[in-house]
């Protein structure tokens, strides 16, 4: 199976912050995030991961000077992720860039230079930005509609792939000898125009160590779904019954087949939010130890806007989830969310605590070997080709998940002794793309075209 190790400030619960064995500044401390980073390589994740947004998700100021959630304090993830790249050998290198508040040649741009810099360890987390305050730091007065943001997202990649197709890979003869620097038929312009992009091209890096960096998708609404199976590497779901995980794997992977991939292109991992004891009492012990120290007022303030930054204010905390209007935020998550409310008969009070652990995401308490025992039933169960595993607290999550989980995986063959390979797409199983000359202006009449 495959795993990825979530980097998220302090650890994914809400309260982790505020344990004492977590560094409250992990969000903006470096040294501590090269330790996760050297932790996650030395367990042999094929990946690690960082979420991002653009903007603090919210204006509930006595709820979000509660937590180190909602992205308050925490680093760019690009540029993070490259200063890891220096600190680490194997590991792959995943973070977020949304395609709703960029352009995509600097996206392009960055993450080649990414690949590169880390010999092929790039991975691309393509998001459409589901925090509706982003729009607020880009001259907007309102957040794009749902489907505006995927069609830019579909159009988005198409020209990112585009741009890292600019050189052929052996472009670059640099022959001092001869004074030949780089083969000009070897260099393709792009020439792109579309409903949202007009993008001449070439890119100024050459192509990158794994030909085009790996691409995970996260949305789980159809316009998510489609885009990931015609065009990302991974997909990155959030499920916490294996009924539904398993029919979300069956349907992604069948609209993938019918755009002429076949299912070993597509890796399907399913967030995984454990709290792993040496016996299922201490088990017990870590996760209550963090749910007591959840502020109500962080966790209903949090739910809220999982649900699609709704006003829950009138809504009685010991009655049941009420309807909600449609979102044009994360609309998979709220869907989650309800369902998961009306499948377990759950208050808005029990949503919020439930939430405010794994918020949304799949939660085992247990041994290394129950929580392997879920894990292994999912993935031969045709549930998820692996996990993204989001430690609750940092950096003992991690250490548990290393120390204990991991080598229980190994010992029933269901994870690597070690890499085999050196690049992100070697670790995934994923074949590097070829080389594909865009239909457009030959390179030969730069010049000509000014």
């Amino acid at each position: 199976m495959k795993l990825g190790a979530f980097l998220y400030p302090t650890g994914y619960h809400i309260a982790a912050w505020r344990h004492p064995q977590v560094a409250a500044d992990l969000g903006v401390n470096f040294r501590a995030c090269v330790e996760f980073a050297k932790t996650a390589e030395r367990g042999k994740f094929d990946f690690l991961f960082l979420a991002d947004s653009a903007a603090m998700r919210g204006e509930d100021l006595p709820a979000l000077s509660r937590g180190a959630h909602r992205y308050v304090a925490q680093f760019e993830p690009l540029t993070l992720i490259s200063a890891l790249a220096a600190t680490t050998e194997r590991i792959g290198l995943v973070c977020s860039v949304t395609t709703t508040y960029n352009e995509p040649y600097h996206v392009a741009r960055k993450l080649a230079s990414l690949d590169h810099i880390s010999a092929g360890r790039a991975g691309w987390n393509l998001v459409t930005s589901q925090n509706e305050y982003e729009a607020l730091n880009f001259g907007l007065e309102a957040h794009p509609e749902h489907a505006s943001r995927y069609r830019r997202a579909t159009e988005f990649l198409e020209v990112v792939r585009g741009l890292w197709d600019s050189w052929e890979d052996d472009a670059f003869p640099r022959d001092k000898q001869s004074g030949i620097y780089f083969d000009p038929r070897k260099l393709h312009l792009l020439n792109h125009q579309g409903e949202f992009f007009k993008v001449r091209g070439p890119l100024n890096v050459p192509r990158a160590p794994q030909g085009h960096p790996v691409v995970m998708q996260a949305g789980a609404s159809d316009a998510g779904k489609e885009l990931a199976a015609a065009s990302s590497d991974i997909v990155f779901t959030a499920q916490n019954h294996l009924a539904g995980a398993q029919a979300f794997y069956a349907d992604v992977k069948q609209r993938a087949q019918r755009y002429g991939r076949n299912e070993g292109e597509l890796k399907i991992l399913a967030g995984v939010f454990p709290f792993i004891g040496r016996t299922p009492q201490e088990a017990r012990d870590k996760l209550e130890q963090l749910q007591e120290l959840i502020d109500p007022v962080v966790s209903l303030s949090l739910l809220a806007g999982q649900l699609g930054e709704v006003d829950l204010s009138r809504a009685p905390l010991d009655g049941p989830v009420p309807e909600l209007p449609g979102t044009n935020a994360s609309q998979s998550r709220q869907r989650l969310l309800l369902e998961t409310a009306r499948r377990e008969g759950l208050t808005l009070r029990q949503l919020a605590a439930k939430v405010a652990g794994g918020r949304g995401h799949w939660q085992l308490v247990g041994t290394a070997s129950q929580v392997a025992d879920e894990l292994e039933a999912w993935y031969r169960g045709g549930a998820a080709d692996g996990f993204n595993v989001m430690s609750p607290a940092l950096p003992a999550g991690l250490h548990d998940v290393v120390e204990l989980l991991i080598p229980e995986l190994r010992r029933r063959g269901l994870f690597r002794q070690d890499y085999e390979g050196s690049t992100l797409r070697e670790h995934l199983g994923l074949r590097r793309p070829l080389h594909r000359v865009p239909q457009s202006q030959p390179a030969a009449k730069i010049s000509a075209a000014g």
